[in-house]
């Protein structure tokens, strides 16, 4: 599978991520570490050696069967998480980065973004340039080789842009999610950001999956 370059960084990412918030099995039904381990390596065995996960997917839970998935082939994987938005103060992102790397057996993350703008989900208002401030120090230790953020505008990105290099947005982006390509996705091309798109088939929705009788199971 042919590589593509993330932002202006010298990581190669797969043209297609395998996103894991199910693995964290938080708030989600169904769902089996065993067969989550399985389908994480029979991707990477396709290709797909780039992995999203985040902090707040099972607290946790996901980056740990992350690891436990590929492991073995560290060196050939990319690994992109996520410090949420709860965890954006200075010494929040330096602590939520150590546990991202204990949780995920490696002592780099390739991809580390900021999950949400602080003040969504209640919490509290942190200056981006703090939060940026400690993002460009993990970066300078190693810790860290590319940042980026999630679930941004256009204003936003530009502000995070002031204080350090973003080499990629990840925006919600199908075909019934499309706003990013008014918002942000002018402002990306221009500056060399990566999009990486998620929820690109609607949650399933775009799969023909659902139908009108479907039932889903209880939760």
């Amino acid at each position: 599978m042919e590589k593509r370059h993330l932002g202006t960084s010298d990581i190669q990412i797969s043209p297609i991520v395998m996103g894991t918030w199910q693995a964290g099995k938080r708030m989600w039904v169904g769902i089996e570490d065993a067969d989550t381990i399985k389908a994480i390596r029979v991707a990477f065995d396709a290709g797909i050696t780039t992995v999203d996960t985040a902090e707040v997917y099972g607290e946790g839970h996901s980056e740990q069967i992350v690891a436990q998935a590929l492991s073995d082939v560290r060196d050939q994987a990319v690994y992109a998480t996520k410090v949420f938005a709860n965890h954006l103060k200075y010494d929040q992102v330096i602590e939520a980065c150590d546990r991202s790397l204990k949780n995920l057996k490696t002592d780099y993350i390739d991809l580390y973004q900021i999950h949400w703008p602080s003040g969504v989900f209640k919490s509290e208002i942190v200056p981006i340039e703090e939060t940026m401030n400690a993002l460009n120090h993990l970066k300078e230790q190693g810790k860290i080789r590319a940042i980026g953020v999630s679930n941004f505008s256009r204003a936003q990105l530009e502000e995070a842009a002031q204080y350090g290099r973003i080499d990629s947005l990840q925006p919600p982006y199908s075909l019934f999610w499309r706003w990013v390509e008014k918002d942000a996705m002018p402002y990306c091309v221009e500056n060399k950001i990566s999009i990486l798109a998620y929820s690109s088939l609607a949650q399933g929705l775009l799969t023909g999956k659902f139908g009108s009788d479907h039932q889903f199971d209880p939760a």
